[in-house]
């Protein structure tokens, strides 16, 4: 049996799957709340007792994390995760750890074709590299490498590189953010479920448009960056559209450096939580618009394949495979 995990600092996904040839497939799945867990064994420990215990051949976690000697230490979470002790608590030495995006990027090779949403309808197929971005708890960023006859993933922290201002407006809420952050302002404060808030307490303060009723009196326990997609999409509240304008050409610009670096001929691909929710601004050309704005290299981007997956289980799919791989 293969157990594959997708562990982020929201929701923690396990599945245990039987694989057939290099196939597998699903038996059982569940999802836990991260924060209610003290450890990830205790996680495995609650899944693996609703699943009888059952004998463990080979697992794969993508971990919102840096993967370093085989442990990680997640980003957004007080986990310490170690390939040895999981190794004695699923009594295998079959056990894989990749960071989040890295499974991420296994996962895009498998989604079906009917499960993206594709952003740039003069997108020119080529050959060559494709990278991965996604925006939810956290902003997670990964390469896949092509060697002319196969794809090969490539984990990193692309997140956690610098903001970098590209308007006046951004420059002021570049300055807003330092006051909270003092020693780094990294892409992933602006670009995740959280940056949607920091971005809308930024123009509150800012006094771009008053506070929707809605927003006043949001309950403790209320998803704040939920709330703000709402009013904007279903109100059209000026604050919290604009909220999550600023949000998409940020999160364009960051993936238009993503492509320059990576040289992803082969497309960019957009995965996470927030993308899906939010697909009429990705779709109306913004997106695109500010993607492509790259100076001498815009003709190039414009060209670039531009997809959103739509299956909100990519990374666990690509950890999935991985996991098959090593049984075959």
């Amino acid at each position: 049996m293969l157990l594959a995990g997708d562990i982020g600092g929201t929701k923690t996904h396990l599945a245990l799957y039987e694989v057939v040839g290099s196939k597998p497939i699903l038996k059982h799945q569940d999802t836990f709340s991260s924060k209610d867990f003290s450890t990830f064994a205790d996680v495995i420990a609650l899944f693996q007792a609703k699943t009888q215990h059952q004998q463990i051949d080979v697992a794969c976690f993508g971990i919102a994390g840096p993967i370093i000697n085989k442990n990680c230490r997640t980003t957004n979470l007080p986990w310490e995760i170690t390939t040895s002790g999981l190794q004695v608590q699923l009594q295998t030495q079959k056990v894989y750890l990749l960071n989040d995006l890295e499974a991420m990027a296994y996962g895009m090779l498998h989604v079906r074709d009917e499960e993206f949403c594709d952003l740039n309808p003069h997108a020119k197929a080529h050959e060559g590299n494709r990278a991965v971005i996604a925006a939810g708890t956290g902003l997670g960023e990964a390469m896949l490498f092509y060697d002319t006859q196969k794809y090969h993933p490539i984990g990193c922290e692309g997140g956690h590189t610098d903001f970098a201002p590209l308007t006046v407006q951004q420059d002021a809420l570049l300055h807003f953010l330092r006051k909270k952050f003092p020693h780094h302002v990294s892409y992933e404060r602006v670009v995740s479920g959280v940056g949607i808030s920091e971005i809308y307490e930024f123009l509150l303060q800012s006094g771009f448009a008053p506070e929707p009723q809605e927003m006043k009196n949001i309950a403790q326990d209320k998803d704040k960056s939920a709330l703000i997609s709402q009013c904007a999409l279903q109100q059209n509240d000026p604050l919290c559209l604009e909220s999550l304008h600023l949000f998409v050409a940020i999160y364009a610009a960051e993936a238009g450096n993503l492509a320059l670096k990576s040289m992803s001929l082969g497309g960019i691909y957009i995965g996470g939580g927030i993308a899906p929710k939010i697909l009429p601004l990705l779709t109306n050309g913004d997106f695109m618009r500010a993607f492509k704005a790259k100076g001498r290299f815009e003709a190039m981007l414009a060209n670039m394949p531009v997809r959103v997956s739509l299956n909100q289980e990519t990374a666990l799919l690509g950890a999935a495979h991985f996991g098959a791989d090593k049984l075959v």
